[in-house]
This record gives C-alpha cells, structure tokens and sequence, in this order.
C-alpha cells in the first residue's frame, strides 16, 4: 500500500511526500502526517539491530516514502551522501555512550554533524530532499527556465545554522534564515554568517525570535510573495524532520542489542529533553519508532521551566502561561536567552524556552483517531481532525484546552514527563563532571572534541535536562532491569556560559577544553548578514527578499 499523508487539522487527504516535504505546511495551516503508521516488516525481525545507521535509515524511509516517487536506489543515493563520514564526524552517526553500566543508563549523542547539534541529522537529509525534488523536477532547462525554492525560516539559535548547513551549495534552491539580531550566542551567530555561499541568505531582525516567526508566517501568506516565489519550510513542522529522527531511536536501541546488553524483550526508556515535542527536541521521532514495533517501552518527556508539556501529562490541561518582569529572568544572553519574546521564562536551556508547542498536534491527531469516532477509517480520520482544529481554536481563544479522561490515559501510555529547574540543570552539569564514567574513558565516541576532559564526561544544559529526568525514572522504575538512554542534543561548547557556571569551582576545567578545533577561529571568519527592520513590514521583507534570492521572475508563470 502506497504511503500517502493528511493534514492534523483535517482539510488535506491523500497527498504525496513530496508534496508533504515541499509545501511543508498543509493549505489548512495544519501539519502532515502518514496516514497510518507502518509496522516493521516480519522479515526484519533478526536482522535490523545488525544493521549499521545508513542501511537502518534507508529501510525505515522506504516505508514512509513509495518507491513510485523515490527509487529505492535513488534514495539510497540520498541517504548514503546524507550520513556520509563526510558530514558526520563519528563513523555510528549517533553514537551511543554508557554513563552508568550498574544502572544500564546510556547517553545517545546525537552532536556529531556539521553544527554540532542534533537538528543536523535531520536537515542534512532534508535539504539533500530539496536539492533531489527540484532538479528532478527542472531536469536538463535552461538556468532562465528552472523552478526554484526558496526556503524561509526563522531560528533562535541552531535551528538555523543546521539548515544553513544543510542547505548551502544545493542546486535550484535558496534558504533565507532570519535571526532576532544580537540576541544568540555568538557561536551561533558566527556559524550561519559565516557560510557565504550564494544560496544563503541571514537576515537579522531587529526584534525577538517570534518577530522573526511572524515574518515568516507573513511570508507564508503573501499572495504577492507567492506569485514570484516558489516557498518552502524548514521549522520543525516539516514531516521530513521528524521522519529523520525517527532512525537514531531505532538505531540506538538496536546498537544495546547488538552487543548484547538487552534484548527485545528488554523495557527500554527513552528520555528526551523538550520544549516543541519535535523542534526543540524530538520525542515525537520516539513515538513513532514506537508504533512501528521497535522495542521502546516508554518515552519520559524532560522539560525545563517552561513546562507546558509537563503540565499537560500531569492534569490534561494544555495551557499557556506567560511569565513577566523579573520572573522571566534567568538564562544567559550569550547563550540565547534573550532571543525570546516577553511571556516566555528564560533558562539555561535556551533551546527549550516556548510558551507553546507546535508539534503537540501531530500527536492529538493520533490520540483522537484513537478515542473519538466509529465507522470507516476514513470517517475517523476526519472526525481526529475536526477534534484536532476544535483544540486549537480554544488555544487561540481562550489561552488553552483540556482533554477528556480517555485521551489523557492514552497519552500516558506512551509517555511520562519531568520537569527540571535551572538549578537542577546547573547542578546535573557538576554532577556528571565529577562522576569518572564509562562515557569519558572507555567508550567515547570519536571525532568530535570537547564533550570529556581527564576522563570526566561534559553535558550541555539542555542534555543535562534529560539526564536529571533519566535519574528520577531510574529510581522509580519498577523493574531493575529497566534500561534508560537520554538524547544529547547539543554540544557543550554550545552553550559555554551555562557550562562555565556550572564548571566555575573545577580547578581543572578552562573554557578552552571545550572547544572543537571546528569552532577556533570561527569568529575571525569572513561574515555575511543583511539588517531588517520590523517597521518595515512584510513590504520590505517582501522587496529585500526579490533583490537577493534569484530570478524570482520565473515563479509566477
């Protein structure tokens, strides 16, 4: 059966993943989702685990993308070129790393791209997606007759430098990335200046990071724009992204089975710091592994102070709950804090601050599927999506929604959630910097530098959100064999001030062990970026963007 998709919000059924991946947004403002969720195969039974990253990630993709639209041997192709040793500087892709063997607690690094963080793995394969639609599709024309897309999106920190990344060289496509100016870290900042390539693009708004959002919404929506431009998304909404991380979850579970530390029957939980269920991190990648059979027992939800989501497994109320004045203070503006608006608690998890949750959808999609309707399929795929838009229209209304008794039991069959403080976050840095674990000595992952230092293993503090999450689980988890592997999502270097802090009283520690051989020097590079004022509006975003993303003139016709 052919692998087709629908929109969360229920007005757009049955189309292909190409046009998913494209158009990135569904035309009812809603987020596209597989139809239904593929099981492993039978035949994959014994074998899977022994596969290595590439081999796993092509064959779970196959089951999401039919092979009348991607070959298997085109895809292939793509996936080879996407998790090549070129790009990724360890030879697992995402290794797995043993923080503590007497507990069976793994750490799965997922910071061994090209910007150190774990949105590579997605957008690498993604902007490979782009780069292979486009040029199928404008095949031997003339440079003057040639589709183009031009793909916008707007970041407060890593989001954009991995799509910059992703993106940069690709043939018949532009990426525009817009940044609150002077409010990420300057890492951050100086890894997607410095790419200056003809195809990106950096605009720096003088505003917040939902300033940028609401250009790029605006974009989005410009009937204008649209008759010169051929858009696309790269936030976490596009399905591809979630598609891609969907393989390290099976990946890093089959890695203890292969060597023989569990089994298939093992209980397995896999926690995940989060704050978009998918953009900032990635639990809902988890969800999906685990509706296709892989053998994930539970997924622990790890929040920082902005707890939406933890409030929602704890009572079935998803609310918004701004926060003001000096309430709102606490992270480090060279580390990002700042990039946020008014209403949004900063922290040391800069990466997690958000008032809301945009991929939360995609998961009360499948949860209503479940609970509500009777009849065909398709009459309850269309009965999920109304359920779905009814929600989010309270949201906007009235600031939040509740869900009855039966939707929440069925969320937290699937799920738990903790929420982690500041000074927890901080303290589980010192923590782990003092333990001598296996991570920092016998199994490292080679190829990136900075994460051990005399045999001590450093988190960034969004990893180590997960970790004070993981250690809560572990100590209630009923059965002693119950194994926990924490994503780590970042690099410490990363996120230098929260690490410093944390760090500050270790005579041995200097901010230079941190440092990749990657990121020395970064800030002497060439730079390129274009201001953009927001009294201007979506009128001179709309001109700034004709004059430098090329031959607009072709997109109207």
């Amino acid at each position: 059966m052919a692998t087709r998709y629908l929109s969360s919000r229920g007005g757009s059924y049955d189309c292909s993943f190409e046009s998913a991946v494209i158009q990135g947004l569904a035309s009812d403002g809603g987020l596209f989702l597989p139809q239904e969720i593929p099981a492993i195969p039978d035949e994959w039974s014994n074998k899977w685990h022994t596969w290595s990253f590439i081999n796993l990630a092509f064959n779970i993709f196959q089951l999401y993308i039919d092979s009348t639209e991607v070959p298997p041997a085109d895809l292939r192709e793509i996936v080879e070129r996407t998790y090549s040793p070129s790009v990724f500087r360890s030879p697992q892709v995402t290794p797995l790393v043993t923080l503590d063997k007497e507990k069976q607690f793994y750490l799965l690094e997922l910071f061994h791209g090209p910007t150190f963080a774990f949105k590579d793995v997605a957008l690498q394969f993604l902007g490979n997606l782009f780069e292979y639609f486009l040029t199928r599709k404008n095949g031997n024309r003339a440079e003057t007759e040639r589709d183009h897309l031009t793909v916008v999106g707007a970041t407060s920190g890593d989001t954009g430098s991995a799509a910059i990344y992703g993106l940069r060289g690709k043939k018949d496509v532009s990426v525009v990335i817009m940044h609150p100016d002077g409010r990420i870290s300057p890492i951050q900042e100086a890894q997607m200046t410095s790419v200056l390539d003809d195809n990106v693009h950096n605009l720096a708004v003088d505003g917040t990071f939902d300033d940028c959002q609401d250009f790029v919404k605006a974009l989005f929506s410009d009937s204008a724009t649209k008759e010169t431009h051929m858009l696309g998304a790269i936030n976490s909404i596009n399905w591809a992204r979630i598609l891609a991380q969907i393989s390290y979850h099976a990946f890093c579970v089959g890695s203890l089975i292969r060597e023989g530390k569990i089994t298939t029957s093992s209980q397995i939980k896999v926690v995940t710091p989060t704050g978009n269920f998918g953009e900032v991190k990635d639990v809902l990648a988890g969800y999906f592994a685990k509706r296709m059979g892989f053998p994930i027992s539970k997924l622990v939800i790890a929040t920082n102070e902005n707890d939406i989501l933890d409030r929602f497994w704890k009572t079935g109320y998803y609310e918004k709950k701004a926060i003001h004045g000096q309430h709102a203070n606490g992270g480090f503006a060279e580390d990002g804090a700042k990039a946020h608006s008014d209403g949004v608690r900063e922290t040391y998890s800069p990466a997690m601050d958000i008032l809301i949750s945009s991929n939360f959808e995609r998961l009360l999609w499948f949860l209503a599927f479940e609970i509500y309707g009777s009849g065909t399929v398709n009459e309850r795929r269309k009965v999920a999506g109304k359920k779905v838009k009814e929600w989010l229209e309270e949201l906007k209304s009235s600031g939040g929604f509740g869900v009855e008794e039966a939707i929440l039991s069925a969320a937290k069959r699937d799920f738990e959630s903790e929420r982690v403080s500041n000074d927890e976050t901080i303290d589980m840095i010192r923590k782990q910097y003092s333990y001598q674990t296996p991570a920092a000595t016998s199994d490292t992952s080679s190829g990136t530098t900075g994460t051990t230092h005399n045999g001590k293993y450093i988190l960034d503090p969004h990893s180590a959100v997960g970790v004070v999450a993981a250690h809560r689980s572990i100590e209630r988890a009923r059965s002693a064999g119950t194994i926990h592997i924490a994503l780590a999502t970042a690099h410490p270097a990363k996120f230098a001030a929260a690490v410093e802090k944390a760090l500050e009283a270790e005579q041995d520690f200097r901010f230079e062990d941190l440092l990749p051989e990657q990121f020395i020097g970064l800030d002497k590079l060439p730079k390129r970026k274009l201001l953009v004022k927001k009294e201007d509006g979506i009128e001179g975003l709309r001109k700034l963007i004709r004059k430098i993303v090329p031959r607009p003139e072709r997109q109207g016709r």
